[in-house]
């Protein structure tokens, strides 16, 4: 881990973090509305549309609190990264099988954009005739 503090840097390290605490902590309350938000789309549209749910359990793992050898704010940092991290991941999943069902269409090719993984089954940019192809299918079933 290459972040962990080294002991001459620790007195203004310490500063910085503490500074920092109010911002990473105020991050929960925005998480936990998208967390609830989240959810309601997840059940209700998922539900409506025949989408296979996103298993919430697969994303979001806090278990590190067990640890014994954590101290007791290392413990609560590590249940709020298992959580913070695990959610937007979720997210990121529900958002995937989201947009696998109602576009499907890659992104045009950019320098410097990452497309996401889930794309890689998508249509290709700009193929009108796949498409069409797609459409016709899927009004077909």
């Amino acid at each position: 881990m290459k972040y962990r503090l080294q002991r001459k840097q620790f007195p203004r390290i310490l500063v910085n973090y503490i500074l920092s605490i109010p911002f990473m902590y105020g991050m929960v309350i925005p998480l936990i509305i998208l967390d609830i938000g989240l959810e309601i789309f997840h059940r209700v549209c998922f539900r409506l549309c025949h989408i296979p749910y996103v298993k919430r359990s697969q994303y979001i793992k806090i278990d590190r609190q067990k640890l014994s050898y954590l101290k007791w704010f290392e413990k609560l940092n590590c249940a709020y990264c298992g959580y913070a991290n695990g959610l937007l991941q979720y997210a990121v999943a529900i958002g995937a099988e989201t947009e696998k069902y109602w576009c499907g269409i890659m992104h045009a090719k950019y320098k410097d954009f990452k497309p996401p993984k889930h794309h890689k089954d998508f249509l290709p940019y700009g193929d009108e005739q796949a498409f069409r192809d797609f459409v016709k299918d899927e009004d077909a079933k």
